[in-house]
């Protein structure tokens, strides 16, 4: 028969298990392992420590796509790291209007495939990424300035600059 060495719950390790060729396995005594107890520190300060560079950034002017009491068009603003999101999550995230009441409704959640989230580049087409098969399908008939915002990558990670959206560009006439 086996004899069993009882380890306490809180210890750190397991005990140290051996086999031997028989049918019952034999258990060894219990031998913590011990860590290396050196420690390396690094401290930082400000002028020992390289300059962390800052990610492009875009910046973003929605247009309204009506006009106001006063006659001008509402706009909103917002700021997205260089390539790092869709225009349709930037809006979305920053609470801005993207879809008319069809689109609230029967959008597709972003997939490409209902063409709700269309808005037109104003300026800043060269910080966008290109056009898509999908919008490419979708936009045949459209204005070269007409994007899909769920296609649309802001940025490239490396350029920086200024896009002006016009939201619902198909209601401006």
């Amino acid at each position: 028969m086996a004899t069993k060495n009882l380890v306490p719950i809180s210890s750190p390790r397991p005990p140290d298990f051996s086999t031997t060729t028989g049918k019952h396995p034999k258990f060894s005594t219990f031998s913590p392992r011990r860590k290396p107890s050196s420690i390396s520190l690094a401290t930082s300060s400000p002028e020992s420590s390289p300059e962390i560079l800052e990610k492009p950034e875009i910046e973003l002017e929605f247009i309204g796509p009506k006009a106001g009491a006063d006659g001008k068009f509402p706009v909103e603003k917002a700021k997205a790291i260089s390539g790092a999101k869709l225009l349709r999550n930037i809006m979305l995230d920053n609470k801005i209007e993207l879809y008319a009441t069809y689109g609230k409704l029967m959008n597709c959640g972003g997939g490409g495939s209902c063409g709700t989230c269309i808005v037109e580049i104003v300026d800043g087409k060269d910080l966008l990424s290109e056009r898509t098969n999908t919008e490419f399908r979708y936009l045949k008939k459209k204005p070269e300035s007409w994007r899909l915002a769920c296609q649309t990558i802001v940025g490239n990670k490396e350029n920086s600059g200024k896009v002006v959206v016009q939201r619902l560009p198909q209601w401006r006439k």
